[in-house]
């Protein structure tokens, strides 16, 4: 299976569409899927221009049409009869087949998502192709309950969308990819499957966002992407 991602710094406004799909056609016919962060069809610190901004589903058949070459998976703030959530699609076949809501909205010091956006009330696999996937964003990895009904569901791969601002700088890293890293790596272990984590890079507001998107397989990384940089990179697992 070829695996494309899409580490990509989203801009607040909604030319990211046209990036996207600038990206899945520069590479649709050397990859199976490709995975973008969350809300790289937005911005993150969208705030009050969700009202402009966030996406109703049926605006974006043209990724849906792409998805009969490769599968793709992307991050939009989804505008759902005026209530905005933040949401991973996964496109294949040439239609939508799932969507996850984040259910952690995070409230405290930099971040004001529960201020803008309605939370999801759960967690679920989908099967395709003989494999079960399901799908989180962000927070969502960071609850051990999470962890235990991720277990119960048994996924075969793992899909973690990301928009992680860069916090603890030391001389060999950051203090939140070293627990990232050991959150998704502890997660592959406990559900043996394979764990594919992106995380978006730029600037927003005085956020800077670190990157480090990577392929976790039992536990074990397989492809890992540099921090800080944009790159689109396909690997085969």
């Amino acid at each position: 299976m070829k695996i494309t991602l899409a580490q990509t710094s989203p801009k607040l406004n909604r030319t990211n569409l046209e990036d996207v799909i600038s990206i899945v056609n520069s590479i649709k016919n050397e990859s199976d899927l490709i995975v973008f962060p969350e809300l790289s069809l937005s911005g993150y610190m969208l705030q009050d221009k969700l009202y402009e901004d966030a996406w109703q589903e049926e605006e974006l058949q043209d990724l849906a049409l792409l998805s009969s070459d490769i599968d793709i998976v992307v991050g939009a703030a989804i505008n759902e009869n005026k209530l905005f959530r933040n949401t991973a699609l996964y496109f294949s076949g040439g239609s939508l087949v799932s969507k996850h809501i984040k259910v952690h909205l995070p409230n405290y010091g930099m971040f004001e998502e529960a201020r803008y956006y309605e939370g999801g009330d759960g967690f679920e696999v989908f099967e395709l192709n003989g494999k079960k996937i399901s799908m989180l964003v962000c927070e969502d990895l960071w609850y051990e309950n999470v962890h235990k009904e991720i277990i119960q569901l048994a996924p075969d791969i793992i899909i973690a969308l990301v928009a992680s601002p860069a916090r603890g700088f030391y001389d060999d890293g950051l203090v939140i990819e070293d627990k990232w890293y050991k959150i998704i790596q502890e997660l592959s272990v406990e559900t043996n499957s394979k764990l594919i984590f992106v995380n978006r890079v730029g600037f927003e507001d005085g956020l800077g966002f670190w990157g480090g998107s990577c392929i976790v397989e039992h536990g074990k990384m397989v492809a890992k992407l540099p921090k800080f940089k944009e790159m689109i990179e396909t690997y085969e697992v």
